[in-house]
């Protein structure tokens, strides 16, 4: 589980339930079901028809990669892929065919058996890039929907405020009645806007963070097998890699090393 997705939402919602307390109100007072009604009702039905069924029953599967994800540590990919390429440059190339059980991505094992295989370094790298780019398209489809669900949810919570004030000036022959219409109208704002920036927003801009740490892994990883089936020795296959880093992160691991 990511602590930081699961603590930075929960601190969200804590910060406003003490703000409410604060401020001397209650929060079962911001708890409507006409507001609730027209803002989840109407969002989802919006996202349903903005998007396929098949995908729209996957939400929940974006969300869970939201908060379930681990960071993903390019340092350990690069060691891998080095110790790769010391067996290869030692034992030759085939060699690797014994190390393919062993190795934890996914990614890694393709491309390392395509090499084996005797694929064509072109054809290995086409491939490759082909499988990194269905997987930017697969990230951005999750992005879409919880950025779609962040543009329609206050759009919704305009359209219940509205219909709340058409209520209260409807009756504006009973004085008592015009304090509270405008509360309950503008709960449905108030909902929208916690929709858009407490979860989705957040969620989104998290799952877009995890997919450029992915991407660079996997560009580093395809650099690499490139690197070991053309036959460079480990030192060049670490220093190729090692730009893919930043200076600070090379900087630690070069301490490290030393």
């Amino acid at each position: 589980m990511d602590i930081g997705t699961v603590g930075g939402l929960g601190f969200a919602v804590v910060a406003i339930f003490i703000g409410i307390l604060l401020g001397g109100g209650n929060p079962l007072s911001l708890i409507d079901a006409p507001s609730i009604a027209v803002v989840f009702g109407g969002t989802t039905g919006a996202i349903i028809c903005s998007f396929p069924l098949a995908r729209v029953f996957k939400l929940h599967s974006v969300i869970l990669q939201c908060v379930f994800s681990k960071p993903i540590n390019p340092t350990d990919t690069i060691k891998s892929l080095v110790q790769y390429a010391e067996v290869a440059r030692r034992e030759g190339i085939l060699a690797l065919e014994n190390h393919i059980p062993d190795m934890k991505d996914e990614f890694i094992v393709r491309g390392v058996k395509m090499a084996v295989d005797g694929t064509d370094p072109e054809l290995i790298n086409q491939i490759m890039e082909i499988e990194l780019e269905a997987l930017i398209d697969r990230h951005g489809q999750g992005k879409q929907m919880l950025d779609t669900i962040g543009r329609y949810a206050p759009a919704f919570g305009m359209i219940g405020t509205l219909m709340g004030l058409i209520f209260m000036l409807s009756n504006m022959d009973d004085p008592s009645k015009i304090g509270p219409g405008m509360a309950v109208a503008l709960i449905t704002t108030l909902y929208g806007a916690i929709i858009a920036n407490v979860v989705t927003g957040p969620l989104a801009d998290k799952l877009q963070a995890r997919d450029a740490e992915e991407i660079m892994v996997k560009t580093i990883v395809i650099a690499g097998v490139m690197a070991i089936q053309s036959g460079d020795n480990p030192r060049v296959v670490e220093s190729k890699l090692m730009t893919y880093l930043p200076p600070g992160k090379r900087m630690e691991i070069e301490k490290q090393a030393a």
